[in-house]
């Protein structure tokens, strides 16, 4: 029996489901993210560049490159460990340091991305956080002393994540060194591949949130022109049943207002899409917290009902009055193409019956030059027989008045007969 073949795709499919390992971390040690998105103007995303910005900075600590091709990388940089990650519209860096941190959020742990490094990226910042990981105190009031110093109480969410594995609070404000904060208070039993999902989760949930929010940030740029079109769409609409527009103007006006809705779809499709996608994943990376409530204060699930989700919900109202519009366009181009086409085909009813009438008149106009035809081919006909007969009055006796009177009838009869059966031959 011949040996089984396996699937060219076969271990890289495999391998694909471990590509992206946690990183493991252990309290207390503090991480820094970055989130860099190329511009929404470029023509097509250069991947190349993506790479070859992390090899810059793996080449600045002797690092060994990714493998060519690769959407992923782990290993340690300096005293650093880098976790690098490519996706669809962003790549992400992530860096720890394993021995500890100085203060909590110092903005100095940022240096492990050196400043001219990230002046050199393809691509703008679209978030980067400071996270502090700390043991858990021992009791649950020693905590809310450090929240009231590193955040803002009126935006702070805190929750208790993973059945009490850890306390984790943000309040998803920029500070003065253009970072967001997340604070980890990890429990002792808790391991570190444990410790490194929830970063991890957080990094996403602030990540996946501010993509969405272009979403958000597209929508009002757009509501001027929905606003004005649909004014015109209804407009237009309500002269299409006056009897005395002309419908041929009003029909160029709703295909030129189709046309720019269709465009607006066109152009945002993309961005609805994916902004629906991020919040899915929002939603699903706060669902695998398993969030408990933490002395009585707001947690990220209701964070996010109270201030993300209004602003997702304007995204899908948006979305739908632009794809309602766009309906809307095209069935009133369809009715007003329809009357179109009802009153040409009444003009043109009206033009057939025109020629019918010019058709019938020039029919008995035929009829009586036929008529007139016979008279006067009959005229000379009877001269020329007259002509060839006059001998026989010498012969006879007859007049020459009594000869043409006897060979009138028979000759126009024989006219009349002959131009019947040309007509009849036309025919």
């Amino acid at each position: 029996m011949p040996p089984i073949c396996d699937h060219p795709l076969r271990y890289k499919l495999a391998n694909e489901l471990h590509a992206r390992p946690f990183p493991s971390m252990s309290a207390p040690c503090s991480a820094v993210y970055v989130a860099i998105k190329q511009p929404d103007d470029a023509v097509s995303r250069d991947r190349a560049q993506d790479v070859a910005h992390l090899v810059a900075l793996l080449d600045r600590h002797g690092a060994p490159h990714p493998q060519p091709g690769a959407t992923h990388y782990y290993g340690q940089i300096g005293r650093y460990w880098l976790k690098w990650e490519q996706h669809t519209e962003f790549v992400t860096y992530t860096a720890f340091a394993e021995n500890g941190v100085g203060r909590a959020f110092d903005p100095a742990a940022f240096d492990v991305f050196p400043s001219d490094w990230l002046d050199a990226a393809p691509g703008q910042r679209m978030t980067s956080i400071l996270l502090n990981i700390v043991p858990m105190p021992e009791t649950a009031d020693d905590i809310s002393g450090p929240l009231q110093d590193w955040f803002v109480s009126e935006s702070l969410a805190v929750s208790s994540v993973l059945d009490d594995a850890a306390v984790v609070a943000g309040d998803f404000r920029i500070d003065l060194n253009g970072h967001l904060r997340f604070a980890v208070f990890v429990d002792a039993q808790t391991g570190a591949r444990r410790i490194g999902r929830i970063v991890q989760r957080l990094c996403e949930i602030e990540t996946y949130k501010t993509m969405s929010m272009l979403g958000f940030a597209r929508v009002r740029s757009l509501q001027p022109q929905l606003n004005a079109l649909d004014t015109k769409l209804t407009g237009l609409m309500g002269t299409m049943s006056d009897d005395s527009a002309s419908a041929d103007e009003t029909l160029e006006d709703l295909l030129a207002i189709s046309a720019e809705l269709e465009t607006l779809s066109a152009r945002s499709s993309f961005r609805f899409g994916a902004t629906g996608a991020y919040e899915a994943l929002v939603d699903q990376r706060i669902a695998a917290l398993r969030e408990q409530r933490f002395q009585g204060r707001q947690h990220f699930a209701e964070f996010m009902m109270r201030r993300y989700a209004p602003a997702m919900r304007t995204v899908h109202s948006a979305e739908a009055r632009l794809e309602a519009m766009s309906g809307r366009s095209i069935r009133a181009s369809n009715l007003l193409r329809t009357r179109v086409d009802v009153e040409r085909s009444a003009q043109n009813q009206s033009l057939l019956e025109s020629m019918d009438r010019r058709s019938d008149l020039q029919l008995r106009l035929q009829r009586t030059v036929e008529g007139l035809s016979v008279v006067a081919i009959s005229y000379y006909a009877v001269s020329l027989v007259g002509y060839a007969l006059y001998p026989l009055t010498q012969v006879t006796g007859m007049s020459k008045g009594m000869l043409t009177a006897l060979i009138t009838v028979p000759v126009v009869g024989m006219v009349w007969w002959m131009v019947g059966r040309l007509r009849k031959s036309a025919e």
